[in-house]
């Protein structure tokens, strides 16, 4: 059987059991690093391994004392890059490939800063350019439009600042426990959203495969979720795709709607859960496709069928959503093929190694 997205969606419960259950193993050389000292992390990112760290941010934050940046490599390399001794500086990528990542890793040595790589490839071409190579346990992912790797990444993230937030005494041991318990609950959860994504689209699918341009819109750790659905539908159904927090969608980008327009939001679960309900009525009075991901009883609803009892980690069991949608409606309208011309930007602007090619053979042309 060919393995595609939807392959790795479904292994996704499996290996985030298996990190959660090692948890320890794994987190231990990230862990290492970190200390009572640590001002600042900065986490360097590009693509959905920047989503991914979008998604785990409002749950770190609020475990960790320190600031927490996220930063694209290039804006690192071309200007954030004076680093003091008490920030812990991590370059992520799922490939371990990414040109812009390997710059990056190389600009901290030239700095005389220890390079730390996080990656789910520790034998890619980061191996030459980290000090530090460390494996987020996201395991093999050969097709493009990488699924299971976020969402792993995510966790990963999640689970370090727990981690370190127990081993300078942040938390207590007790709570700790309470919090595992959820985390523990996240790959049951992520088969059940499976299954209601597959009845959600059945149900809308005439709104789902006519989709023109898309808005996807959400507040806190949603906002992450937002960001890699709108990465994901501008990858593989090749529409206009874009990410909002719905404050700011509703300051400017939301003038431009029509009935045409998809509107999807993703509730917070939390401070924001009022408020986006408020807007997601508003724009209805727009567009008949606007959807809304809740834990609530609403129209055009993807409900959530349990209730969240830690909000900020429900990435680990909501991106699914978009990522199965991504999936089939790319398949069912057959949108896989890029435009001829595509292949030109490839050969004149490589965003991988050629390593890309032994890890991802399935790469669907966008390595």
């Amino acid at each position: 059987m060919e393995t595609t997205m939807l392959t790795y969606i479904q292994q996704t419960p499996k290996q985030l059991d298996t990190l959660i259950k090692n948890h320890t193993e794994y987190l231990a050389p990230l862990v290492n690093c970190y200390h009572e000292n640590i001002k600042e992390i900065w986490l360097i990112a590009c693509g959905s391994s920047n989503n991914a760290v979008r998604c785990a941010l409002p749950f770190m934050e609020e475990f960790l004392p320190c600031t927490i940046k996220l930063i694209s490599p290039m804006t690192f390399i071309y200007q954030t890059n004076k680093i003091p001794t008490d920030i812990l500086t991590v370059v992520i990528s799922q490939s371990g490939c990414s040109t812009n990542a390997i710059a990056a890793l190389d600009k901290i040595r030239s700095l005389d800063h220890q390079a730390i790589g996080l990656t789910a490839n520790v034998n890619s071409d980061f191996k030459d350019h980290a000090d530090n190579i460390i494996d987020y346990g996201a395991g093999e992912e050969t097709v493009a439009y990488v699924t299971k790797g976020v969402v792993l990444l995510a966790a990963y993230l999640m689970l370090f600042a727990l981690e370190a937030a127990l081993k300078t005494k942040i938390i207590s041991k007790d709570k700790y426990d309470i919090i595992m318990e959820e985390f523990n609950s996240c790959p049951l959860k992520h088969k059940l959203i499976q299954e209601e994504t597959q009845k959600f689209y059945k149900k809308y699918y005439k709104s789902l495969t006519s989709i023109q341009t898309v808005y996807f819109c959400g507040f806190l750790q949603a906002y992450g979720i937002a960001s890699e659905a709108a990465l994901k539908f501008g990858e593989t159904i090749q529409v206009p795709s874009f990410a909002y927090e719905p404050e700011e969608m509703i300051h400017g980008p939301n003038l431009q709607l029509t009935p045409n327009y998809t509107v999807f939001f993703v509730d917070d679960l939390s401070n924001g859960s009022k408020r986006i309900q408020q807007i997601c009525h508003s724009i209805n009075e727009i567009t008949d496709h606007t959807f809304i991901v809740t834990n609530k009883d609403e129209s055009n609803c993807l409900r959530i069928p349990f209730e969240p009892k830690i909000p900020l980690i429900t990435p680990l069991y909501l991106l699914p959503i978009f990522q199965i949608l991504a999936f089939n409606i790319t398949d069912d309208l057959h949108r896989w093929h890029k435009h001829p011309l595509f292949s030109k930007f490839k050969d004149s602007c490589a965003t991988k190694t050629k390593t890309i090619d032994e890890i991802m053979p399935n790469n669907n042309e966008i390595f």
